[in-house]
């Protein structure tokens, strides 16, 4: 169906095993990476990720392509157990150094929401701008409400 871009040369065995066959699975549908991403509830990006061994993907996601290329049973059980060999194998990304030889810190992670972020003040913690954020609307609607009822009457 698809000319697959080649997968790295370090990948362990059960991970290239598991994404080739996820890759012979996904061409038997006969479906693109949008039409998949249409019938499952994983992106077009996210497949694009999964089938280029970039990430490994949920095991929600490997039963989903199984139902979709009309697998069942057996069938869809080497794959889950496939899924399970190779997600304990997949490559771990490197832990990132806090600090390059020389450098200033690497930002934080952009992922993370700013709720979780820890502060640079240390006795907030981590969520502490939620919790000062949250007071003050809290005290906002309170003022408001007791303006108002006493504006109204």
């Amino acid at each position: 169906m698809g000319a697959w871009q080649p997968l790295p040369d370090d990948l362990p065995p059960e991970v290239r095993h598991f994404v080739e066959q996820l890759r012979l699975l996904k061409d038997r549908t006969g479906l693109s990476l949008v039409a998949l991403g249409a019938r499952t509830a994983y992106s077009k990006s996210s497949w694009q990720r999964y089938l280029n061994a970039v990430q490994p993907p949920p095991r929600q996601a490997v039963a989903a392509l199984c139902r979709v290329a009309g697998l069942d049973g057996p069938d869809a059980e080497r794959h889950a157990v496939r899924w399970e060999m190779a997600v304990q194998a997949w490559p771990r990304p490197a832990a990132v150094p806090e600090r390059p030889e020389g450098g200033e810190a690497y930002e934080e992670d952009p992922t993370v929401p700013w709720w979780d972020r820890p502060e640079e003040n240390p006795r907030h913690g981590p969520g502490g701008r939620l919790l000062v954020y949250a007071v003050l609307l809290l005290l906002a609607l309170l003022l408001t409400a007791v303006v108002g009822t006493v504006a109204l009457g």
